[in-house]
């Protein structure tokens, strides 16, 4: 009896090593790819600007009335398809495609404010700042989640809640001009870091193990909107100077 009890032990106590490897080696390809997605999305827009073609890009939105109002419709709706797609899909090569997706769409709504970071704040390096304070960021999130061992997966409905409130926001000031103040992205900021910590908690507890490529997309769709409202932050503070 005894005996039957331990190799019982021994084998449930070899079963949750099995889990708990499955589980290191899911979050080490999910971080993988998050890590490659940054890098990609670097390296794009790198190449965008430095042949011209970011430029082109900007002056040719910025000559018609809503063409920043179309590219961010088009980018919320691929974006959301891609994330989507991503989520229901068990074929990796769906998954990488709709990451490959999200990255390029990435790239092309960042153009504009990569641009005008460039054009009015020389020598002032803000989007390499704004990406620093994001990269500490996240690795701070990730850190205190992985250390509090909490289930986050709690905060979902109120964040995509106060989302919606903060995309009518957006969509009112771009279809009668006027302008979200400096508050309006700090609210942003604190809202992508409860997003980082909600993926980072599902990365950790709800994800299948077959999933790190949706579940980098989903850290990389937070870093990326974080990355967005730092760099506006920075740029209000370069204007004030």
């Amino acid at each position: 009896m005894a005996h039957d009890l331990t190799y019982g032990e021994a084998r449930a106590d070899a079963a949750a090593q099995m889990v708990e490897n499955a589980r290191a080696a899911f979050i080490r390809r999910t971080y993988g790819h998050l890590t490659g997605a940054i890098l990609a999305f670097v390296a794009a827009e790198t190449a965008l600007f430095a042949t011209g073609s970011a430029q082109d890009f900007c002056q040719e939105l910025f000559s018609t009335r809503y063409g920043m109002l179309f590219l961010m419709l088009a980018f919320m709706v691929g974006g959301y398809g891609a994330r989507v797609v991503a989520h229901a899909s068990l074929s990796p090569a769906v998954q990488y495609l709709c990451l490959g997706l999200y990255v390029a769409l990435e790239v092309v709504i960042f153009l504009p404010m990569l641009y005008a970071a460039d054009r009015f704040f020389p020598g002032q390096y803000v989007a390499v700042k704004a990406g620093i304070v994001t990269l500490s960021a996240l690795a701070g999130l990730t850190i205190g989640v992985y250390m509090s061992g909490v289930n986050f997966s709690f905060l979902g409905p109120i964040l995509w809640v106060l989302s919606f409130v903060a995309l009518g926001a957006i969509v009112a000031s771009a279809i009668f001009g006027f302008q979200l103040n400096i508050l309006f992205s700090v609210a942003m900021v604190v809202l992508t870091a409860g997003f980082i910590v909600y993926t980072t908690s599902n990365v950790l507890h709800e994800y299948r193990a077959d999933q790190h490529v949706a579940a980098a997309l989903e850290l990389f769709a937070s870093v990326a909107l974080m990355f967005w409202y730092v760099l506006r932050i920075f740029m209000s503070f370069g204007r004030n100077d």
